[in-house]
Order: C-alpha cells, then sequence, then structure tokens
C-alpha cells in the first residue's frame, strides 16, 4: 500500500500544481504537454480524479498507516 500511497500522493501533487498553474497564469500544463483535451490528456485528468476520490476514501487508513510510524520509517513504540 505504501508505494501505491505514494503515487497517488504524487499525482495529487501535481495535479495540485496544475490547478495552480490555471488559476494563476491560465496555464494548463496537461494541455501544453498532451494537447487540449486530447485522449491523453482527459487519461491524466481522469486518473488525478481517481487519485482525489482513493484519498477521500482511504483518509483514515491512510492516516492510520503513517501515524503509527515513527522518523525513518520505523514502528512507534506501543504508548503503553
Amino acid at each position: 500500500m505504501r508505494a501505491l500511497d505514494s503515487i497517488v500522493a504524487i499525482l495529487l501533487i501535481v495535479g495540485g500544481l496544475n490547478w495552480g498553474l490555471i488559476g494563476i497564469f491560465r496555464f494548463d500544463l496537461v494541455a501544453a504537454i498532451f494537447g487540449d483535451m486530447t485522449v491523453i490528456s482527459r487519461i491524466v485528468y481522469t486518473v488525478v480524479g481517481i487519485c482525489a476520490l482513493y484519498w477521500i476514501v482511504e483518509w483514515g487508513a491512510i492516516r492510520r498507516r503513517y501515524g503509527e510510524m515513527a522518523p525513518g520509517g520505523r514502528e512507534a513504540p506501543s504508548p503503553t
């Protein structure tokens, strides 16, 4: 799950940066790279949207997974 969570986080960051560019500069990076509403650009938008839905649904589980880890990826000591 860590790899999937990392991929989703990266795609959400890229999507967020793209929306920031659109909002500030009216520049759509995805459209500039892949073309305006081409099949590939629509796939990119769809995948980022699916990642957002995954993150919403899995938010609690993701927090538990990473909240129980100490810095460096080791399990945190039990508070007992």
